[in-house]
């Protein structure tokens, strides 16, 4: 079943209408993009777009010999104009299923938003869902049969991902491809990046694919340690990292601390950004759930459990730094990067960058700097990917 992607940008296109923003700025060339449309076999159209047929001729096709028209969400905005010789655009009702003469089934798979999804099957058999913008599949049941190909919003609604995941309808092998992308991401090597996390890709204008054909899923690293100063924007890259699978086990090491207002703010702060999906445990014991089977781990921070660490050996003193301290915090931390080593599960991890400011005013405030930046190096050796945050932006250092 070929393929043809006429636009893969949001409704508004990329750049938007009179939108200074910077993203909106650099969306020239290959990084412009048309509201989304696809052509499947020259036979069906999902989704009726402005200049539709002029996209098609650029990309070497044609729209003389589409048999259906189908709309996937309230198109706002001016009147489109059907091009010549096509039949006219409609929707089929949730759960419904068209035989098109061209021998494609299409069937209608409802959505949490305004609009309706589609899944095509072609004659030979390959299968192909494509999701409306802003919205994910609904009334999913697990054990579903994986599909070659999704086309959706992965930017918008990576949690749309995570349900496709969590039901068996996005497999090992499935080719995941983001439209409706829109001005909220950078493009070029920024967006790769946080697509090729989410075990997706994106492709220009005019792109022909072929479903059901070998292409290579993007990798996601097992063991990711981010890394950055405070309010650097680390915590929510790791938390992206993620956001795309589902029954992640989020790993708070801060602990509770009774009557502190302000930290308890921060804790529900980070608690209402998350799927709603995660789990979230508060343990400082990392070394055992590393060395369980299970989903993937979200590791915030090593520097609180650290201080946990510290306090354990009493490595705050001098005197007992100097006795025993040092001994047992350095085994602590070395039972944690084997167990980092060792682990076959999915592991992002959140540390803070120190050493680059003022120099601590005490010995123990040196101390844990010392130590910090010796567990962030000896953690990051064990990783397949390490990135710094700087300012919101995202700096790979490994992978």
């Amino acid at each position: 079943m070929e393929l043809t992607l006429l636009g893969t940008g949001a409704p508004a296109g990329l750049p938007r209408p009179d939108c200074p923003c910077a993203v909106c700025a650099t969306a020239r060339g290959a990084e412009a993009r048309a509201a989304t449309a696809l052509l499947v076999d020259g036979a069906l159209l999902l989704d009726l777009t402005p200049g539709a047929a002029l996209a098609a001729a650029r990309a070497g096709h044609s729209l003389v010999g589409v048999r259906q028209v189908l709309l996937t969400h309230p198109h706002d905005g001016p009147a489109v104009d059907l091009p010549a010789g096509l039949p006219a655009a409609g929707r089929v009702p949730d759960g419904r299923e068209l035989t098109l003469i061209s021998g494609h089934r299409v069937r209608a798979v409802s959505v949490d938003a305004p609009g309706t999804a589609y899944e095509v099957t072609s004659p030979e058999g390959e299968r192909l869902l494509y999701l409306p913008p802003g919205a994910a599949a609904a009334g999913l049941a697990e054990g579903l049969a994986a599909y070659e190909m999704v086309v959706a919003d992965v930017v918008g609604r990576p949690d749309a991902v995570a349900r496709l995941r969590a039901a068996g309808a996005i497999g090992s092998t499935t080719d995941v491809i983001a439209v409706h992308i829109d001005h909220h991401v950078p493009g070029g090597p920024e967006l790769a990046r946080r697509l090729a996390a989410a075990g997706a890709r994106a492709v220009p204008d005019g792109t022909t694919l072929i479903v059901g054909e070998y292409h290579a899923v993007p990798d996601v690293p097992r063991r990711t340690l981010v890394t950055g100063g405070a309010r650097s924007g680390k915590s929510l890259e790791a938390e992206r990292r993620l956001e795309a699978f589902p029954d992640v086990l989020y790993v708070a090491t801060g602990g509770r601390r009774d009557g502190d207002a302000e930290w308890a703010a921060r804790v529900a702060a980070h608690r209402e950004r998350r799927p709603g999906s995660w789990r979230t445990t508060e343990t400082c014991d990392l070394a055992p759930l590393l060395g369980e089977d299970g989903p993937p781990l979200l590791i915030d921070c090593l520097s609180l459990w650290l201080t946990d660490a510290m306090d354990r050996a009493e490595a705050w003193d001098d005197a007992q730094w100097a006795a025993h301290g040092e001994r047992t915090l350095r085994a602590r931390t070395a039972e944690l990067v084997a167990a980092v080593r060792e682990t076959s599960r999915t592991v992002v991890a959140v540390t803070n960058e120190v050493g680059s400011g003022v120099v601590p005013a005490t010995p123990s405030g040196r101390r844990f700097r010392d130590e910090l930046g010796r567990l962030n190096a000896a953690f990051a050796e064990e990783c397949e990917h390490v990135l710094l945050v700087v300012a919101g932006q995202v700096l790979p250092l490994r992978g």
